[in-house]
């Protein structure tokens, strides 16, 4: 897709809920007031917050895409999903995806090794009673590791085994694919090629409709300390991957 069409902003969230002002990790953590502030925003402003699947279809098939196109990401699983995020999307009819450690389901983030705070992660059970509800979820590999520190056979089974694992719990396909800590290669994103996903999420910070193909999709990560300024600046400003030029004429979504 032309970098120049309508700009759809994939965003990355982790947990929401309500923290005491974390000190690092800032990425991984989002106030429930400012979440719920952030989604009000969409609604009102008439983003059109559209599925992953949407957004796929818009990039790599041809489906036009609508103005202010927004995508809601949630990696890891955690719990606070389900209390905090999920009934203020259910409430603005919002859909998003969230990326499970297949490995993991039921524990905590133990791969968080710098802070003695572990968030506990979705049950198995919760993860059916969402998927019912409409939530779409992928595969954020089994034990969230760097997969380019693996070796070959050991990515490789991180990836395919996080796919069919999920799609045992979920009695379905399981499309998608999320990067942890967004380190990949290429050797990485034909393995995810390879084990049957259409798609793979990094963090490289930026609109979709850069992505070269479907395994380099960027995403816009939202912090902590984000104000709703900082918000706007993210989905209308922060589009071009660092290092690349915009193009010459670019198609606005409304805003300047």
């Amino acid at each position: 897709m032309p970098a120049s069409s309508p700009r759809i902003s994939i965003l990355m969230y982790h947990q929401v809920g309500r923290f005491n002002n974390p000190r690092i990790h800032r990425p991984m953590y989002c106030d429930v007031g400012r979440f719920r502030r952030q989604m009000a925003w969409l609604h009102w402003c008439g983003y059109n917050v559209i599925s992953l699947n949407d957004a796929y279809a818009c990039l790599f098939m041809g489906r036009p895409v609508p103005r202010r196109a927004v995508v809601l990401t949630f990696d890891d699983g955690c719990e606070n999903f389900r209390e905090y995020a999920w009934p203020i999307l259910k409430a603005y009819r919002f859909p998003a995806s969230v990326f499970l450690v297949a490995d993991l389901i039921g524990h905590e983030t133990r791969w968080v090794t710098d802070i003695p705070e572990k968030a506990p992660l979705m049950t198995g059970e919760t993860i059916r009673s969402l998927h019912k509800e409409g939530v779409m979820f992928g595969a954020h590999t089994l034990n969230h590791v760097y997969l380019t520190r693996c070796t070959p056979d050991e990515a490789r089974r991180e990836i395919v085994e996080s796919k069919s694992r999920l799609e045992d719990l979920l009695g379905e396909t399981v499309s998608d694919f999320c990067y942890p800590y967004g380190d990949y290669n290429a050797q990485v994103a034909e393995m995810v090629r390879d084990a049957g996903f259409r798609c793979g999420l990094t963090c490289i910070r930026a609109a979709a409709n850069y992505a070269k193909n479907p395994f380099e999709l960027p995403r816009k990560a939202i912090s902590y300390g984000d104000t709703l300024v900082g918000y706007l600046w993210k989905l209308h400003a922060k589009n071009v991957p660092k290092g690349e030029k915009p193009p010459a004429r670019v198609a606005t979504d409304g805003f300047a």
